[in-house]
């Protein structure tokens, strides 16, 4: 199973609900994790009966909500520790140093730091890789209409203390109010669509996408991503 970590405290849940979303047309079979300490997947992914934990499908993706760590939810799913599973690719979200640690986050394939400029995003996002342990190389997510060289500059500042190292890429996001308004309506119908986004946002999604699934499969996740714009 593929694991990819997604860690900071600005609010990324829809964001990685999109990513799911397009892995799974891509026939991937996704475990999406919510591990931070709002727990907003549980008020924007509809369930039956929502518990302290559980699990539920929304869009054949299975969203993961108020779990500790893997082991919990192979309790949970009634699997041997010592078993995979099952999932070719999970996402975890995570804004806790302390969740960080329970899935293991260091080992992850791959690991986005998403931040925006606010103060609140940036120092929470900080403080959940502050008690990191081992060192861990992240590549910087920034959302942020103008993103400038001093934000990065500072970002880098607030985490010279840390166990974080940076990759030297840096995915840019020009979010938009846009964005947000069609991001919001499709929390209101329980859906998961492109359509309305900005191109922006769009390529953001595509470019990480791309990294998880790997190059040798772009012109299936083009062929696939365009699928998904258009809502067929």
């Amino acid at each position: 199973m593929k694991k990819i970590g997604f860690i900071g405290a600005y609010d990324k849940t829809d964001f990685i609900l999109y990513i799911a979303k397009i892995l799974v047309e891509m026939g991937q079979k996704v475990l999406l994790i919510d591990g931070t300490i709002t727990g907003k997947a549980r008020y924007i992914v509809p369930t039956i009966e929502p518990s302290k934990t559980y699990i539920t499908e929304f869009e054949g993706i299975d969203v993961a909500v108020g779990f500790e760590s893997f082991e919990d939810i192979k309790s949970y799913l009634g699997i041997s520790e010592r078993n995979e599973l099952g999932y070719d690719i999970a996402l975890i979200d995570t804004d806790m140093a302390e969740k960080v640690m329970n899935y293991e986050i260091e080992a992850c394939e791959k690991i986005y730091f998403v931040t925006s400029f606010d103060m609140y995003s940036i120092r929470r996002g900080i403080e959940s890789i502050s008690g990191i342990k081992s060192i861990i190389s992240a590549t910087k997510v920034l959302f942020s209409k103008e993103a400038s060289k001093a934000e990065n500059e500072y970002l880098n500042y607030l985490s010279s203390g840390s166990n974080i190292k940076w990759e030297n890429e840096i995915i840019y996001m020009p979010f938009e109010l846009g964005d947000q308004t069609v991001i919001y309506k499709n929390q209101r119908v329980s859906k998961i669509k492109l359509k309305g986004l900005t191109n922006q946002y769009k390529e953001g999604l595509l470019y990480i996408t791309n990294q998880i699934m790997g190059e040798e499969n772009y012109p299936l996740l083009r062929k696939i991503f365009k699928k998904v714009e258009k809502g067929v």
